[in-house]
Order: structure tokens, then sequence, then C-alpha cells
């Protein structure tokens, strides 16, 4: 039970995390109460390889 708990509190988390990122610095928008996240979550997704529109198109 406490398993089946904590997953779900972790899921939860994961997905306010999502939604605060598509939300503020998606849109190149600060975050209003805590900007240092915003700058550390944009950070982290420019460090990730993206595919540019010529490789997706196989």
């Amino acid at each position: 039970m406490l398993a089946i708990v904590s997953v779900m509190i972790l899921g939860l988390l994961v997905a306010a995390g999502v939604a605060v990122y598509v939300a503020y610095p998606h849109r190149g928008e600060p975050m209003p109460v805590v900007p240092q996240l915003g700058d550390a979550m944009r950070k982290g997704v420019d460090s990730l390889p993206t595919l540019e529109d010529s490789e997706s198109r196989v």
C-alpha cells in the first residue's frame, strides 16, 4: 500500500513539473514565484539533444 501511494505521489510531482515547464519556461516567460527554477528547467532542456526538422523526416 505504501509503495502504491509513493508511486502515485511521484507521478503527480512529475506531471506538475511538466505542466509548470509548459506554462512558463517553454513559452519564454519567467516563473512568477521562483524564477531560478525556471532558469534551471530551461538549462536542463537546452542540454538535451533534439531533432531538427530535416532529421525528423526520414
